[in-house]
């Protein structure tokens, strides 16, 4: 399990922008930015992927499949089996759904944004139907 390059207590969440060390927090990140030594930046980076304080990239989708040590990685396959269930796609017509979605995209705490989406009936019928397209090969296929 990857921890933070700062504190070397918690989970990180971010990466650097300029030298790419993994960081948990603002105070780390203000901690690390005297002493950080700049890598080669990347062509395009977008101003948007910068978090509230324009200092760091969350993970990528990238970081995050190459991670060894996680234990419950979906397989690309299977997620890429989402974009073909025909009830994901009518549950993603809700405004409200977006919406809920959105707020836990852009939540700080993540956890903190799954765990009072989970309140509401309609984000756990979308979570439901995500877990039985990525859990469930044969329906992964044909919905």
């Amino acid at each position: 399990m990857q921890i933070c390059s700062v504190c070397s207590e918690q989970t990180p969440k971010y990466r650097c922008p300029s030298c790419r060390i993994r960081y948990c927090s603002l105070g780390c990140y203000k901690k690390h930015k005297d002493t950080c030594l700049p890598a080669e930046k990347p062509a395009s980076q977008s101003p948007a992927s910068k978090d509230a304080a324009g200092s760091a990239e969350p993970w990528s989708v990238e970081d995050l499949l190459q991670e060894d040590d996680i234990i419950d990685k979906v397989p690309l396959q299977r997620l890429q089996s989402l974009s073909q269930s025909t009830e994901l796609r009518d549950l993603l017509c809700n405004p409200h759904l977006r919406q809920l979605l959105r707020s836990v995209d852009d939540a700080e705490s993540k956890d903190a944004a799954i765990k009072a989406a989970m309140q509401e009936p309609l984000f756990v019928e979308f979570a439901d139907e995500c877990l039985k397209v990525v859990e469930n090969e044969g329906n992964a296929l044909t919905d």
